[in-house]
């Protein structure tokens, strides 16, 4: 049996009648930029995280930035995060001319360890980006008790938790801004890259709406330095084709999830856990083993696609030498990523290829037990 990490094709095979129309009424439109398919898709997602504001950019990378940039966070200010996540989270803070300040993980969710955030904030310290990691969000009331004691802003790292939630608020929501990425992998993915911002506040909205097109207040009239940074139209209507089955399809990986918990129960591996405030969608599921690297082989080798998500941690990698981190300093992290693995995990996964996985993991443990 094979079975791909993610596959797209069956769930574009489950909606291509109504993409394909929809693309085909876009193209004769011929308005491919900031037109009608974008601003309703902004409304739309909006209101799915229970905010009042959208605003469509190029990636969930440009989100992040946009939004340091709204906050005016820049050169000589420090951004607190974490180091176990897409390099994408802290190249935003670096592009955005600030400093990144990692805080080493919890060691139950892999998100960021709460307790140890006030032992890195300066008179220099201007926001937190928690991660909502794997689709598990981040112990958010107390990072938001943190903030506005120390008077700092909170943006929310949503990138791969479309749909999940803190204490029954979607993720994005919580903070003052919240960043999203359309990654075709995502639990909610265009055909290409694609971002958005979504927060409660009418000010930032508006000046990331402008920044996201050269800084224009109207057409040729520039009121700061802005960005080329827009979700298409092409995008923006695929995407509200696939916002209608996004709590479906969370459900179905939730579905999923469980029963690979379920049937790797007493194995010699730790499963992903789902906290008391949380609703986790699964945007990976995350296993940890300290024989990750041979069981990845092995899965390999009987036809099972796997991830590594991530094998090593930011502030060990060589772009970020100059933070001047080293080995043992963020020690959680620098030990899960030598045993994180990620098994196939997207909402079209057959009950049969869950139980096929599970049945190849236990037969690598019978064959390499101690």
């Amino acid at each position: 049996m094979k079975i791909p990490f993610f596959d797209l094709k069956r769930q574009y095979d489950f909606i291509e009648k109504e993409v394909n129309e929809k693309l085909i009424e876009v193209l004769r439109s011929t308005h491919f930029i900031l037109g009608e398919e974008l601003e309703k898709f902004e409304n739309e997602f909006a209101k799915y995280c229970g905010v009042e504001y959208g605003v469509g950019v190029a990636s969930g990378t440009d989100a992040l930035i946009l939004s340091l940039k709204a906050l005016n966070i820049g050169e000589g200010s420090e951004i607190i995060t974490v180091p176990n996540t897409f390099t994408a989270t802290v190249d935003a803070i670096a592009r955005a001319g600030a400093k990144p300040v990692f805080v080493d993980i919890n060691p139950e969710t892999y998100n960021i360890d709460v307790n140890k955030i006030e032992g890195k904030i300066t008179s220099r310290t201007k926001a937190i980006i928690p991660v909502h990691l794997y689709g598990q969000p981040a112990d958010m009331e107390p990072i938001l008790k943190i903030a506005k004691k120390y008077n700092l802003f909170v943006v929310e790292d949503a990138c791969q938790s479309h749909g999940a939630e803190y204490n029954g608020s979607k993720t994005g929501s919580l903070g003052d801004l919240g960043c999203f990425s359309f990654y075709p992998s995502k639990n909610l993915g265009a055909y290409g890259d694609g971002g958005m911002v979504v927060t409660k506040n009418k000010d930032l909205a508006n000046i990331i709406r402008m920044m996201r097109n050269y800084g224009q207040s109207k057409k040729y009239f520039h009121d700061f330095v802005g960005f080329n940074s827009r979700l298409d139209e092409i995008q923006a209507a695929v995407l509200r084709i696939k916002l209608k089955f996004l709590d479906e399809w969370n459900q179905k990986r939730r579905n999923i999830a469980k029963k690979y918990n379920e049937l790797l129960k007493g194995e010699n591996i730790i499963l992903p856990i789902e906290k008391e405030f949380s609703k986790h969608v699964y945007h990976l599921y995350v296993i940890r083993c300290n024989k990750r690297d041979k069981l990845q082989e092995f899965l390999s080798l009987n036809g099972i696609s796997t991830g590594l998500h991530y094998p090593k941690p930011i502030h060990l990698q060589k772009a970020y030498i100059y933070l001047g981190y080293k080995e043992g300093d963020l020690p959680i992290s620098e030990k899960y990523a030598n045993e994180v693995l990620s098994l196939p995990m997207f909402p079209e996964m057959r009950e049969e290829e869950v139980v096929y996985v599970c049945d190849t993991i236990r037969r690598f443990f019978k064959t390499n037990t101690p």
